[in-house]
């Protein structure tokens, strides 16, 4: 039995989303708590939630990006005209205060931008999920509308491809 457009792409974020939690969850444990001694003042679980609920949205925006590509190539182009932006711009590297308004409000529909504010959040200053809600939240709601765009271009795709 064929599998629905729904099992692959949950499937495609499920095993990227693993490698990289185990990629995510090494870095921290064995680099800066081992190597590095940092001290990480928050939950480590609820970091790693913090990490899976973006990596099932930027996977999802990557499906979604894939549908929209009409070749590798261009799909390597657009990736690298939305990616760039999204980590510039999300707080990681300069502080989002510094940028125009606009920006910020801009910034505000990638999940980028809501993961740098928790991962600081927690673990920097310990917060709590009571603190982060918000910025979870955002991050599912933008999971969940990438995710539905990329299922609804992607079953439109496979449509055209059988007829």
């Amino acid at each position: 039995m064929p599998l629905t457009p729904f099992e692959i792409m949950a499937s495609k974020i499920w095993s990227m989303g693993l490698v990289v939690l185990v990629a995510a969850t090494f870095g921290l444990e064995v680099m800066v708590r081992g190597a590095v001694g940092v001290v990480i003042s928050g939950s480590v679980p609820l970091f790693l939630l913090g990490v899976a609920l973006t990596l099932l949205a930027t996977t999802a925006m990557g499906i979604f990006l894939g549908t929209v590509a009409r070749s590798m190539p261009q799909f390597g182009l657009l990736m690298i005209l939305i990616l760039l932006p999204l980590q510039v711009l999300s707080g990681s590297l300069t502080p989002r205060e510094s940028m125009p308004l606009l920006v910020q409000r801009i910034m505000l529909i990638a999940p980028t931008t809501h993961f740098v504010g928790l991962a600081q959040a927690i673990l920097y200053r310990g917060a709590g999920i009571g603190v982060v809600w918000p910025q979870f939240l955002a991050i599912l709601g933008i999971a969940a509308l990438f995710f539905a765009a990329a299922l609804i271009r992607f079953r439109r795709s496979i449509g055209t491809m059988q007829s």
